[in-house]
């Protein structure tokens, strides 16, 4: 029964090894495959417009809102404590209108991104299916998270699939 038991683990043991061997792995380096695509280049472009234009419209802004408050600085010892109540809250709600726009912009900015790099990371996804498919690979595996790099390189048929 002992010799029944340990001819049976052996007999596992060798269909797990023959399995393990059997598949396909390569790696690939994402990063550098989706920096290198035009697609994201120009939603990269986009995105950095957009945002230095949003930036310029809220440093503008600001500015107003510094210059009213330092001229309130200035006539506050002129003004009556109900000028100057009236004051402090209607600058206080400037400065929260303020933050409210930026806080804004910020979350446009992030939509922007999010719906422009979905369909370059599918076009890309589709690219490492696609080599993966012609050359039997079973998994690719970013190489940024390997710390031993060994057997195929797919970033190459992936570049190529893209036409880059």
């Amino acid at each position: 029964m002992k010799k029944l038991s340990v001819l049976f683990a052996a007999v596992m043991m060798f269909l797990t090894v023959g399995v393990a061997k059997a598949q396909k792995v390569a790696m690939m380096d994402y990063e550098v495959v989706l920096a290198a695509m035009p697609e994201t280049k120009k939603m990269t472009n986009d995105l950095d417009v957009f945002s230095k234009t949003k930036g310029d419209e809220l440093q503008k802004q600001a500015e107003a809102f510094q210059k009213e408050v330092q001229q309130y600085q200035a006539d506050a010892p002129k003004l009556t404590e109900a000028q100057r109540t009236a004051k402090e809250a209607d600058l206080q709600k400037k400065q929260q209108n303020l933050q409210q726009i930026q806080q804004t912009a910020q979350n446009d900015l992030a939509q922007r991104r999010d719906a422009a790099v979905k369909p370059i990371i599918d076009k890309l996804n589709k690219a490492v299916e696609k080599v993966a498919k012609a050359n039997g690979y079973d998994f690719i595996i970013d190489g940024s998270a390997l710390i031993y790099k060994g057997g195929p390189d797919a970033t190459p048929a992936v570049k190529k699939e893209l036409g880059l």
